[in-house]
């Protein structure tokens, strides 16, 4: 299977080699790295290390993802992954592993079982991501625990879903629209650590509110939306 890594980044240039330097080769068929305006040489040192660098000077993360899924080169599989090493690029097989084996359509790296989980993640960040996942499972029967960055999803299936959010809502609007799709979502456990550098959400009050409003009005909108189509 040809598996695309999109990697969405800005001012990640501490982080970026490691990460790249852990995709598993014999599984990874291309690599685009998503930069966003990076001031501190991030696309020179992903360049360097053989990824595909798009230059993406429209801020927003959903828009990142966005431009990535347009570039990436006829994948069967598309993955997502942070630049900031939070999570470890070597775990790739575990997250592929059941839409390869015919399980899934889409996987998320859950972060919730990892032994770092609490160091890695600021209480308030934990806290809106519990309530989030909480509103997927009890508004749409999706059993997560998780919105991690970490996912995969068969790019036949993403790119029929018509993707749209450039915000932070990117990270429900794939679960919430390929949960009303009747698409197979499952989760697998993930490893998750400090991350490298400062966080552009959970390291700002701004970037914490401004994420939380986007997810959780995204969950509640396509909620309604899907009601009132019925």
């Amino acid at each position: 299977m040809r598996v695309s890594v999109i990697i969405p980044t800005h001012n990640e240039a501490q982080a970026i080699g490691r990460v790249l330097a852990d995709l598993p080769t014999d599984l990874v068929t291309e690599i685009i790295v998503v930069d966003s305006n990076s001031s501190d040489g991030t696309p020179e040192v992903a360049q360097s290390r053989g990824a595909q660098v798009i230059r993406e000077p429209r801020r927003g993360y959903g828009r990142a993802c966005l431009t990535g899924l347009a570039r990436a080169d006829n994948p069967d599989i598309l993955v997502f992954l942070d630049g900031d090493y939070s999570d470890r690029p070597s775990e790739l097989p575990v997250l592929l592993a059941p839409i390869i084996e015919g399980r899934a359509d889409i996987t998320l790296g859950s972060r919730v079982g990892s032994q770092d989980h609490a160091a890695a993640l600021p209480w308030h960040q934990r806290f809106g991501n519990g309530l989030a996942a909480g509103l997927v499972r009890a508004l749409y029967g999706v059993q997560i625990t998780d919105l991690g960055p970490f996912r995969a999803g068969r790019a036949d299936m993403l790119r029929a879903l018509s993707l749209e959010e450039t915000t932070y809502g990117w990270a429900v609007e794939m679960i919430l629209k390929g949960a009303l799709a009747g698409y197979r979502i499952v989760e697998v456990p993930v490893s998750y650590y400090p991350r490298i550098g400062k966080s552009k959400i959970s390291g700002t009050l701004k970037g914490t509110i401004g994420a939380g409003w986007f997810i959780l009005s995204r969950i509640v909108s396509y909620y309604f939306r899907r009601r009132k189509s019925r």
